[in-house]
């Protein structure tokens, strides 16, 4: 069974290695091409002078349901929100950017919950995208002898990129939608398996975070369980703050 079959309809260009029992790193942006979510419901439905009146939703195949004007609105503030971020990016300091590459991966690499890890997915970073570096991180994992990672193989800590995040743990995409499935349906597949829940961490520039509720959110978005940034380690949800340091 290959690495990835447990992802459906998916392509991927990836490096599976292990580090200890399993470290794994995946170049997670080059996963499948899948449908943006907002696909289940067209905007449209609900958006004319005609349909002011009324509220329609929209039940997705997992049973929720969605109002499409609602979610549009949604799709609307979140474009707004990608282009000031990518702007306040663009602006870096490039000293201020390595500084803070470094401080972020230092927290990474000497924190226990990166240390106990038996098996992680962690992404390469792209200096195009402007994504905090992880190149160090990457090193550490591939200094240490390595085979051949199976779809059998559980992971228990993913290292996420994303645009911005907010002090409740929402993360803002780059608007494909390819991180979000992908937990999803790594997280179905825990419970079919009955494998310990993974920690999702996200690493972010100090510019990326934003005040509790400044990113909208969707029934299909995946928060995120802890955030590590220059200024430290800091845990979103129950799982992250017994894995604190």
């Amino acid at each position: 069974m290959g690495a990835i079959d447990f992802y459906p309809n998916g392509k991927a260009q990836s490096m599976f290695l292990h580090r200890k029992a399993t470290k794994l790193i995946w170049k997670a942006k080059e996963l499948a091409h899948v449908a943006h979510p907002r696909t289940i419901a067209s905007p449209t439905i609900c958006c004319s002078a005609a349909n002011l009146s009324r509220t329609v939703v929209t039940m997705n195949k997992d049973g929720v349901v969605v109002d499409p004007c609602e979610l549009e609105a949604i799709f609307e503030q979140k474009r707004s929100l990608r282009s000031k971020v990518r702007k306040t990016l663009k602006n870096i300091d490039p000293i201020q950017r390595s500084q803070e590459d470094n401080a972020i991966q230092n927290i990474v690499l000497e924190s226990s919950w990166f240390k106990a890890s038996k098996s992680l997915c962690a992404y390469i970073s792209s200096p195009a995208l402007r994504e905090a570096d992880t190149s160090r991180i990457i090193s550490e994992v591939l200094s240490s002898p390595a085979k051949v990672m199976q779809a059998s193989d559980p992971v228990d800590l993913f290292i996420l990129p994303g645009l911005a995040f907010d002090k409740s743990g929402s993360r803002l995409g780059r608007s494909g939608g390819y991180y979000d499935l992908f937990l999803k349906n790594y997280q179905e597949l825990t419970k079919k398996r009955r494998w310990k829940r993974p920690l999702l961490v996200a690493v972010s520039y100090s510019v990326q975070i934003m005040e509790e509720g400044a990113i909208p959110g969707t029934p299909f978005d995946i928060p995120v369980d802890a955030l590590v940034s220059p200024a430290g380690f800091t845990p979103k949800s129950t799982a992250a703050l017994r894995r604190s340091d």
